[in-house]
């Protein structure tokens, strides 16, 4: 987020509508306490006008209520929950939300010959909402959930959660993790032989991430996953992005770049329309039904 943040400002300058843009960064190490006090630091003593980030969905649950008392916009450049934007009428999202790729996928697997599927997912908000969506429309689609499995979302151990999935002898496993898990999710997978069983894997884009999916071997291969974004979108906008991305930052840009960088897009936006009215209302209001 933070490089796609850097690389929004250095195409487009500091400046618009005659403000200049200052990006202050804190880190909250996912600790929802963390943001919290952080994002309260940030309205209070360093008066900012629009706090953004929120990796995580309990992090953007954590700030909603300072975002409506301050009447400050928070910009949730990543966390997927569908419900997040109803928190608050200042928050905005540039990110996506699960349910959107975890129906395609559903409607694939459906389509597909895939009968029967064990769900893994990560015991937190937008696991629940992966779980509901997928198993709704899979479900109506003809398909059958024969075990649902919830995994602990901090240091998750996936072996014995695989073991029991391979026992139950789905024609498919649906993986939702957070972002960053999808690495030690696709290690554990190949230990223990579920590659070679015959079990395919199926779900969001989160466990095959951009960002890691160079350092998962042949094991990813055969893989489906369904995402809003893609560092292989064959299109002039995304080759030139990817390009510039990869030029300044030497390693390549996923979904959580581009929530930063249409973040950043957005904020300015809103600038040039309100003539750099920075108040809550002005911003919230010029940013409503931008896309």
């Amino acid at each position: 987020i933070k490089a796609a943040v850097d690389l929004y400002q250095k195409q487009n300058g500091n400046t618009v509508a005659g403000k200049k843009v200052e990006v202050i960064l804190r880190d909250s190490g996912s600790v929802p306490d963390n943001t919290k006090r952080l994002a309260q630091e940030l309205i209070v003593n360093d008066k900012v006008n629009i706090i953004a980030g929120f990796e995580i969905t309990p992090a953007a649950f954590a700030i909603a209520p300072l975002a409506t008392e301050a009447k400050v916009p928070a910009v949730v450049l990543a966390a997927g929950t569908s419900v997040i934007t109803e928190r608050s009428p200042y928050i905005v999202r540039t990110s996506f939300t699960v349910p959107q790729s975890c129906v395609v996928i559903a409607d694939w697997a459906a389509k597909n010959g895939i009968k029967k599927v064990v769900t893994i997912v990560s015991d937190y908000a937008p696991g629940a909402d992966a779980q509901k969506s997928f198993t709704e429309r899979y479900t109506a689609g003809g398909g059958s959930v024969i075990e649902v499995l919830k995994v602990p979302l901090a240091n998750p151990d996936f072996a014995p959660f695989l073991q029991r999935a391979a026992d139950a002898k789905p024609d498919a496993i649906f993986i939702f993790v957070p972002s960053g898990q999808g690495g030690t999710f696709m290690k554990q997978y190949v230990e223990r032989g579920l590659d070679k069983a015959g079990i395919k894997l199926i779900g969001p884009g989160d466990v095959t991430d951009d960002d890691l999916l160079p350092n998962m071997g042949d094991a990813a291969i055969g893989t489906v996953t369904a995402l809003f974004y893609s560092a292989d979108h064959n299109s002039a906008k995304n080759k030139s992005y990817v390009e510039a991305f990869m030029k300044a930052n030497n390693f390549r840009p996923n979904f959580m770049s581009v929530g930063g960088y249409d973040g950043m897009h957005l904020i300015y936006e809103a600038l040039k329309k309100t003539g750099g009215k920075a108040d809550g209302d002005s911003l919230v209001a010029a940013m409503k039904g931008m896309k």
